[in-house]
């Protein structure tokens, strides 16, 4: 089992899976690289709330969320910003109460808003977080 936060050992993305130990982020993994063909980065994040490695995920250079594993889940960083507001705030109220709670409580700072979604089980939440992913990759 990897140390997630030994920043001199960088693991692949199999470890981080086996790390994570849940089915879902194999899924989820799966249909980013289906659906976007997203480009897979792993980094280490020094960041004293989210300290360890972490996988940022890209499409044609825009930034499509970060995933921080954890053990038997993990955490996706969706930003909306100023291009994906009003899309988002369209939907939000189609949204689970999870993510309505989460979009609601997250402050926004210079046009954006970095919603943390933790990802347990394939549930609403985790289709809503692909809907954000969806429309992070539409908005021009």
């Amino acid at each position: 089992m990897i140390d997630i936060k030994n920043i001199d050992y960088t693991p692949d993305i199999h470890e981080i899976s086996e790390y994570i130990g849940n089915p879902l982020f194999g899924q989820f993994y799966q249909y980013m690289q289906k659906e976007y063909k997203a480009l897979c980065k792993i980094e280490y994040s020094k960041d004293v709330w989210a300290r360890g490695w972490n996988i940022k995920l890209r499409k044609a250079g825009k930034g499509l969320c970060v995933i921080y594993p954890k053990e038997q889940y993990f955490t996706v960083l969706v930003v909306v910003g100023n291009k994906e507001k009003e899309s988002v705030e369209n939907i939000l109220p189609q949204l689970s109460e999870e993510i309505q709670e989460i979009y609601h409580t997250t402050k926004e700072g210079n046009g954006q808003r970095w919603l943390m979604i933790d990802l347990k089980e394939k549930n609403q939440i985790y289709e809503d977080t692909l809907e954000l992913i969806r429309i992070r990759r539409e908005s021009k």
